[in-house]
């Protein structure tokens, strides 16, 4: 009789644990925090397909959204659809993109995510014409801006779109990882 109590009681303790981990989980992939895949080219050379973050739902509840922070976000094309993204302009910010170079309030982006041109002849921002993010919105694009469907081509982001900022990196394991903005102090 003692050996099946004991038995009944290590099955309870182990259910009790599952359910508490189950909990804690659920809580933290619902509230705080969330898995995401890289899909397509977009944020190469930084981001390949097929990486995996985790996006911090609570973050800009922490902190303001910084330019330079990778984040992920619904499409405004279709809201089923995620992708990861680069922000270049915060609310209010002018937008101005001239012979391959970026300009956020008349001045150069000092951008190191990217080693190619950027060019406005996507459809929504046109070469050379400033354009004014505006107020609760974001202009996001990918770091491989030759290859990049983005707020250049959709227009901006709503702020109600970011579902998290990207904050670390865990596949492949050869790049696990924070992942950094260089343009936050």
């Amino acid at each position: 009789m003692k050996i099946v109590r004991g038995i009944i009681e290590l099955v309870m303790e182990a259910l009790e644990t599952i359910v508490f981990v189950g909990t804690v989980y659920v809580v933290a992939y619902l509230f705080l925090f969330q898995p995401s895949a890289v899909n397509g080219a977009s944020m190469e050379p930084n981001f390949h397909t097929g990486d995996r973050v985790i996006a911090n739902r609570i973050a800009y509840k922490l902190h303001p959204i910084a330019r330079g922070d990778v984040v992920v976000v619904r499409s405004p094309l279709n809201p089923e659809v995620e992708f990861i993204k680069r922000v270049i302009g915060l609310p209010q910010d002018s937008i101005t993109i001239a012979q391959g170079k970026v300009f956020v309030n008349g001045k150069l982006l000092l951008d190191q995510f990217t080693s190619s041109a950027t060019y406005a002849n996507q459809g929504f921002i046109s070469e050379g014409q400033s354009y004014q993010v505006p107020k609760d919105m974001i202009f996001v694009m990918g770091d491989n801006r030759q290859n990049s469907l983005d707020s250049r081509s959709f227009g901006p982001i709503p702020i109600g779109n970011i579902i998290g900022q990207a904050v670390y990196r865990y596949f492949p394991p050869s790049v696990f990882g924070s992942i950094k903005n260089p343009l936050r102090n």
